[in-house]
Order: C-alpha cells, then sequence, then structure tokens
C-alpha cells in the first residue's frame, strides 16, 4: 500500500524543491533596484490615474467568492461526466443532490442581494 503513494510524494517532492530553486535563483540573480517609480503602485500595468485610494465596495470580493465557489463545482462536473457510466444511478443521484445543494446556495445568494452590485439605497424614515 505504502509503494501506491510514491509517484504523488515523488511529484510534491519535485514542486516543492522547483518552487524553492526558482525563487532562490530570483534573490540571487535580480538586481536591486529600488526608487519612487518602482515602489508606485499600478493596475493592470497601467499607472493609476489620481493619487486617491479609493475603496472597493465588499460585495465586489462577496462576488469573486461566489464565482470561485460555483467555479469549483464546474470542475467537479468533468471528472463526475468521464466515470457516470461506471458508476451507474447512485453516482448520478449523488451528484445530483451537490448540484441541488449548491442552487440553495445560490437562491440563497439571490435571494440576500448578493449577487446585486447597485450600492444599497438609504432607508427612508417614516417621518419624511
Amino acid at each position: 500500500m505504502p509503494q501506491d503513494h510514491y509517484p504523488v510524494l515523488l511529484a510534491l517532492g519535485l514542486a516543492i524543491a522547483l518552487g524553492v530553486v526558482i525563487l532562490s535563483l530570483s534573490k540571487f540573480v535580480s538586481r536591486r533596484l529600488g526608487g519612487r517609480v518602482d515602489l508606485t503602485p499600478y493596475e493592470s500595468g497601467m499607472p493609476l490615474l489620481d493619487r486617491s485610494h479609493k475603496r472597493i465596495s465588499v460585495l465586489f470580493f462577496l462576488i469573486a467568492i461566489d464565482f470561485v465557489v460555483f467555479d469549483v463545482e464546474a470542475a467537479f462536473l468533468y471528472p463526475w461526466a468521464l466515470v457516470l457510466r461506471e458508476g451507474g444511478w447512485p453516482l448520478f443521484w449523488a451528484m445530483m443532490v451537490f448540484i441541488g445543494l449548491l442552487l440553495v446556495g445560490l437562491a440563497y445568494i439571490w435571494k440576500k442581494g448578493g449577487l446585486d452590485l447597485r450600492p444599497a439605497r438609504p432607508k427612508r424614515s417614516l417621518g419624511s
């Protein structure tokens, strides 16, 4: 049984060793240039248009997290489709339960307004 794990351990060891080698080489080979231009922030390769530090809405990050969750779900569908014939109906219904749970999560996010990027309108008081 432990012999079955040797290829995985070898691949993991090689990945860690390659990461250490690449990071070490970049530290020793790179030039140390510093200055005002190197330390200025940029976005998508373009310099910032103004110097203000604008806040990004938390809703943007919530939608990004939702995207990652549902993207991972799509990654599970491909291997499931490949082995569906061997797994038969139990595997089919297991995936339907999984997709059903994700749809319940999507409905919850939608109902709570997690997919809406519009700024929230201020609540009006009863006296006005």
